[in-house]
């Protein structure tokens, strides 16, 4: 773990960054990363896997910075819309 390592030189910062986040959040003080509201979902069948990256997709969206998820250059959302991505996409 990070905090507990000697030879990392940014425990320090780390450690006063994730007891701020804590108190902000009024989580408890475990120093916890992800939130609580994180949870695994089985992609195990291709409907679920679309509908995730459809979620996933769609995260610029929400966030307010395109109106349409083709639109945002860093998501693979303009390779499955015909667009040029930054990257090569490989299709399942």
């Amino acid at each position: 773990m990070i905090l507990e390592n000697p030879q990392e030189s940014r425990r320090e910062w780390l450690r006063m960054i994730f007891e701020y986040h804590a108190v902000f959040t009024k989580r408890s003080g475990n120093l916890q990363f992800w939130t609580h509201e994180n949870h695994a979902i089985e992609l195990y069948r291709p409907e679920i896997i679309e509908s995730r990256m459809k979620y996933i997709h769609e995260n610029p969206i929400r966030a307010g910075w395109v109106e349409n998820a083709e639109e945002y250059l860093y998501s693979s959302a303009r390779n499955y819309s015909g667009l040029k991505g930054l990257i090569e996409v490989d299709y399942w």
